[in-house]
């Protein structure tokens, strides 16, 4: 059986009223929801940009300090090290529930490596130490990350990571003069 409905259905009384129900159900169902306090929406709505927000009238739902704040900071997440990409990221596969793995770039919260795509020859030098010295912490293994944020790149999230010797690799980095502070602004030169 083969069911169409031509452009004239609304008006052949048979298929008019089950449109015209339909759509008295969606419309009732658009209005609920509008309805709803802007309080119960999801924790992972977007949120409205400030200058929309302004500009319209409108107000986020969602409060205005960053994602990594809200996130719970008690919850810790082991993580399997794939590949090593710079001073201050690597690629992991993260085990977020028994059973699932998610695979994800995470960069180290609070700090900042020289890049290798260097500008200078003492950049790519201070890059490959840092790299170095990230690949020696990781492979004391028992690797972990938490306080998981979305990274302001986007593609990778920004987490405090430990190991099995190592409570805080951003600050053993810092210690080792691997790395320096990084509150997500922006970021100096390692030349000169």
């Amino acid at each position: 059986m083969r069911l169409s409905l031509p452009f004239a259905a609304p008006t052949n009384s048979r298929h008019g009223n089950v449109l015209a129900v339909a759509g008295v159900a969606f419309a009732f169902g658009l209005c609920a929801g509008i309805a709803i306090s802007p309080a119960t929406a999801p924790p992972f709505a977007a949120p409205v940009q400030p200058a929309l927000a302004a500009a319209s009238g409108a107000r986020s739902a969602l409060p205005d300090f960053p994602l990594a704040k809200r996130l719970d900071v008690s919850i810790t997440y082991p993580a399997e090290v794939l590949r090593i990409l710079d001073g201050d990221t690597f690629e992991a596969r993260v085990r977020v529930w028994p059973g699932l793995d998610v695979d994800t770039k995470v960069r180290l919260r609070g700090v900042d490596a020289a890049e290798l795509h260097a500008r200078c020859a003492d950049e790519l030098a201070k890059a490959q130490a840092a790299r170095a010295a990230l690949e020696t912490i990781l492979g004391e293994g028992g690797v972990a990350i938490s306080r998981v944020g979305v990274d302001k790149y986007g593609g990778r999230v920004d987490a405090a990571v430990s190991t099995r010797n190592t409570a805080d690799i951003s600050a053993a980095l810092l210690n080792g003069g691997f790395a320096r502070r990084y509150d997500g602004g922006k970021r100096g030169s390692w030349c000169g």
